[in-house]
């Protein structure tokens, strides 16, 4: 696999003209995004809290330990 050696200035336009092709989400989308993933973590934590203590509270129930 062979590589095509280039000056860098010529990387930095071409690294610039890639940029120049992305389509960048805007102010709007970027917050209901992050919004998205606070709340979705929220809910995993809550889910992971509960379940770790049902299993804890069932772990004592059946063998009589921790806690």
């Amino acid at each position: 696999m062979a590589s095509k050696i280039t000056n860098p200035f010529t990387f930095l336009q071409q690294v610039r003209s890639e940029t120049a092709k992305v389509t960048w989400p805007s102010r709007r989308e970027t917050l209901i995004s992050t919004a998205m993933v606070l709340a979705f973590a929220v809910v995993a934590a809550v889910f992971f809290l509960l379940a770790d203590q049902i299993m804890g509270f069932g772990v004592e129930l059946i063998l009589g330990i921790g806690r």
